[in-house]
């Protein structure tokens, strides 16, 4: 089979005609331009809240202003008479469309109502509400002639999370759907399980929020497939020892796992890759790589790697709208078992009176309509986590919060199956956390934190020198991200200064670096992610990069680059002194970086980035027994319920264990066949 050299992105490009598998964090979509406020469209305003308004009076008039969203200005039209506000038009059709449409419609009855910029957010929108805030605020000072200052009257987040499952009267279902099997959510993990299940031979119902389903991950661990072991027989030091991997695997998560969840990935993981591998290279427009490299053997660092990453390529015979969810829609056809529902959200589990899942209740975004479906067999859950339901993140996961900078590309996962599961009577993980990346930049200007608006930045892993926003060194740049992450957090405003040289592209080369942040190719000969020269073009050339818009500084002194991220002057050209003498040394004294990674910063230009955590999605969720049954406080099973994926706990905890390379996405494509398998032959 010709095998077309190409990178990562044409790969990520080819998936994104099927519809993306990342979307924007904490942003809902914006709303069709035409849509406009309840006033606007001729809808009766709702009636103001008792004790509502601000008290002011206004010159009656029209008057506009705009705030910076997560993506966009997100522009607000408010027109007054002399005591109230009129009508709010809201325009937010700049922010990442993806999730539901409803931002703006939503928040012009808020204002409408408060007849103030003090409502509540929106779950998931919090930054697109603060920007809409900002902006109803600037326009109510217009009005009034003085400065409106937002108060604190809005609802924080609310520590009751959870909530109450909702009600559904029997006469409020339009439509009533029997089937075997249904999956919910089509990702990385419902897309597995939809195949595995329709191939088994079972009739499946697939339960989608968006419009089309999402792409799986690129990445996928796995432990003994046959492209792994091509690998070794060229690089010998390739091999895993399972039980050393799995015994790493609980290390990194402090043992808050259920060891037997590991034991399943690693013993089945192998035949998942290849079942998929076989399925997609059938066609003539896919094949395999195993990304075959784990590092410097002969300058090992603190942290072991290991070479468990595939990744599909398409191959130069691929028509150019290939794409995986067009391949594993064309392999669903095929069976003639699978039917779809998109545009259609869970909202919550059916059980008899023994507690069994007997089916659910969902609602179709479209026209709001309830629908329930009834499973002979069995639900399995693949609706991902919770990173854009800000209420679960702030309760749950406060330091994430902290630590991260919003940047359009991430989950869309709202913990709606996570809820649904809760309610059902199943038990979450105890502790709480998320896969993040050091892949997200702020301006000079800016610290990280969730409503910080920032870049998407590729190179941010590069274990270039760190400094914090005192301009000292404090940790070993080498190692897992979230080591990084999590030592970002304990220096003031949980941000941090990427500083290189001139000569960065002949060192990240050095640095050897394994998984999704290689950028040159494997040992092996296997592709990266990303090439070099695209990453740091896309840095540094055009008005949308890096250098440009602010972000990235350039300087020809490194007084002159402290200046400009604004860090103390003196500390910065000592720390930066004091680093140089080490890489001199060639032995890191103050925190054990390899010698291969200590690279100095001695040549102009100099370059420095504020950076924080990419929040890609969470990682705990409800437990699960070793054949993906959801699992009660007691440990019991909720029969006719399975789960995969981000929704599900007892695998992951502390820390993403990144030096798997694509340990996630092969976790939940495991678990997903082999929970399709189980249900299907019920």
């Amino acid at each position: 089979m010709a095998k077309q050299a190409i990178s990562r992105r044409d790969f990520i490009k080819g998936m994104a005609a099927g519809a993306a598998s990342v979307v924007a964090l904490g942003v809902l979509n914006a709303c069709d331009s035409g849509k406009t406020g309840a006033a606007a469209a001729g809808v009766a305003a709702p009636a103001p809240s008792e004790g509502a308004g601000t008290g002011l009076t206004y010159t009656p008039g029209t008057y506009t202003a705009s705030a910076k969203g997560i993506a966009s200005e997100c522009k607000v039209e408010m027109t007054f008479d002399e005591k109230s506000i009129t009508a709010v038009k809201i325009d937010t059709t700049g922010e990442t469309p993806d999730i539901g449409g409803k931002a703006a419609a939503e928040l012009e009855q808020a204002i409408m109502q408060m007849q103030s910029a003090d409502i509540d957010a929106i779950s998931g929108a919090t930054v697109t509400t603060d920007a809409v805030k900002a902006a109803a605020a600037d326009c109510i000072s217009q009005a009034s002639g003085g400065a409106y200052i937002l108060g604190e009257s809005s609802k924080p987040a609310s520590s009751d999370w959870l909530g109450e499952a909702p009600e559904i009267a029997d006469g409020d279902v339009k439509e009533t759907i029997d089937t075997e099997v249904a999956v919910i959510g089509c990702g990385t993990g419902g897309w597995i399980a939809t195949m595995t299940a329709a191939e088994e031979g079972a009739k499946v119902l697939v339960v989608e929020m968006g419009e089309t389903p999402t792409g799986i991950r690129e990445d996928i661990g796995a432990i003994g497939s046959r492209y792994q072991l091509e690998t070794i027989k060229k690089f010998p030091e390739q091999e895993i020892n399972k039980m050393e991997a799995m015994e790493d695997i609980v290390r990194y998560a402090s043992g808050y796992v259920d060891y037997d969840l590991i034991k399943v990935w690693a013993n089945e993981s192998a035949e998942l890759v290849e079942w998929l591998s076989d399925l997609m290279e059938a066609t003539g427009n896919w094949y395999m790589q195993h990304e075959g490299g784990i590092g410097n053997i002969n300058d090992p660092g603190r942290d072991k790697a290991y070479s468990t990453g595939h990744s599909p390529h398409k191959t130069d015979k691929a028509p150019e709208d290939c794409t995986t969810n067009s391949t594993f829609m064309d392999f669903c056809d095929a069976t003639g078992n699978v039917t779809w529902k998109f545009q259609t959200k869970l909202v919550k589990l059916v059980q008899d009176d023994n507690g069994k899942v007997t089916g659910f209740i969902a609602q179709d975004l479209t026209d709001e309509k309830y629908i329930k479906v009834n499973t002979s067999k069995g639900v399995i859950m693949a609706t991902g986590g919770y990173a854009t339901n800000t209420d679960m993140m702030l309760a749950l996961q406060p330091m994430t919060m902290e630590m991260k900078i919003n940047v359009p590309i991430g989950s869309k996962a709202d913990g709606s199956g996570i809820k649904a599961m809760l309610w059902a009577g199943s038990k979450m993980d105890p502790t709480h956390m998320s896969m993040m990346f050091n892949r997200a930049s702020c301006l000079p200007t800016e610290t990280a934190g969730y409503k910080t608006n920032g870049k998407w930045y590729w190179f941010g892993e590069q274990p270039f020198l760190k400094v914090n926003l005192n301009g000292k060194r404090f940790c070993n740049e080498s190692g897992p991200y979230e080591f990084m992450l999590h030592s970002m957090y304990m220096q003031p405003n949980h941000t941090y200064c990427d500083i290189f040289d001139a000569n960065n592209k002949k060192y990240c080369e050095q640095f050897d670096e394994v998984g999704c942040c290689r950028l040159f190719p494997f040992d092996n000969g296997a592709i990266s992610n990303m090439p070099y020269d695209y990453v740091w073009g896309g840095m540094t050339e055009g008005e949308n990069s890096h250098l440009e818009m602010g972000y990235l500084q350039k300087a020809d002194t490194l007084e002159e680059l402290a200046e400009k991220l604004n860090i103390p002057v003196d500390n910065f050209v000592a720390s930066v002194k004091r680093y140089n003498e080490l890489c001199a040394k060639g032995v890191d004294e103050d925190y054990g970086k390899e010698k291969h990674r200590l690279t100095p910063v001695d040549t102009a230009p100099f370059y420095g980035i504020r950076t924080g955590a990419w929040h890609l999605t969470t990682l705990d969720g409800c437990r699960i027994n070793p054949d993906m049954q959801v699992l009660r406080e007691d440990g019991s099973v909720i029969e006719g319920l399975w789960a995969t994926g981000d929704c599900t706990g007892g695998f992951f905890a502390t820390n993403y264990p990144n030096l798997f390379t694509g340990l996630a996405c092969g976790r939940t494509m495991t678990f997903g066949r082999h929970a399709a398998k189980m249900v299907a032959h019920l």
